[in-house]
């Protein structure tokens, strides 16, 4: 049995270097080397200038065929994805206690890559608040910690993993239902006079 390992189609003519151009044809020719096959993708340029005439008799040849080159979608990130400290930005500025622990494991990783400093850590009424700051811009970020318990720390990763990934408004799934904003006020009652 053999392994063979047929490389993907090349995105340049192996001949001249050009790259392809999107709907360009192509020639492609495959040869057994002897511990593998090789794929040599040609533009039609060097096809009729160097190989129409007698490929098929190079040594090791296997086959020939020809195709056009689509070219590759641009790469485009489909998640927006929050910088940590774009987002602890926006989680203090909302102020919601639901993110006051993903806040304070935010904090905690920019301190960890050195984006924060810790200068100050305060302790009132028996809960502690640290006073990071941002050394390149001198902001001052005022963080309390949640006295995170262990067996809340994976909830929270999660969140904070969310929260990177998708933003604070993340996307609805298109299958979901969209909730209709309804009114309904409230009927009075009236009394005949």
């Amino acid at each position: 049995m053999n392994d063979w390992n047929i490389q993907g189609r090349a995105h340049a003519c192996e001949a001249c270097g050009k790259p392809f151009a999107d709907q360009e044809a192509y020639h492609t020719l495959l040869f057994d080397e002897r511990a593998d096959l090789r794929r040599s993708d040609i533009c039609a340029g060097c096809w009729q200038q160097q190989f129409s005439d007698g490929a098929r008799d190079r040594k090791g040849f296997l086959s020939y065929w020809q195709g056009i080159y689509e070219a590759p979608p641009p790469a485009v990130d489909p998640i927006h994805r929050e910088t940590a400290e774009t987002l602890l930005r926006k989680l203090i500025e909302q102020n919601d206690p639901r993110h006051v622990p993903a806040g304070y494991i935010l904090a905690v990783m920019l301190e960890r890559k050195r984006i924060l400093k810790v200068k100050e850590q305060i302790v009132r009424d028996g809960k502690r608040t640290f006073i990071y700051e941002q050394p390149k811009t001198g902001d001052v970020f005022t963080i309390a910690d949640p006295d995170l318990k262990l067996d809340q720390l994976e909830e929270v990763q999660r969140d904070v993993a969310a929260l990177l990934e998708h933003g604070l408004n993340p996307p609805q799934p298109a299958d979901a239902p969209v909730a209709a904003a309804v009114q309904i006020k409230p009927e009075t009652e009236t009394t005949p006079s």
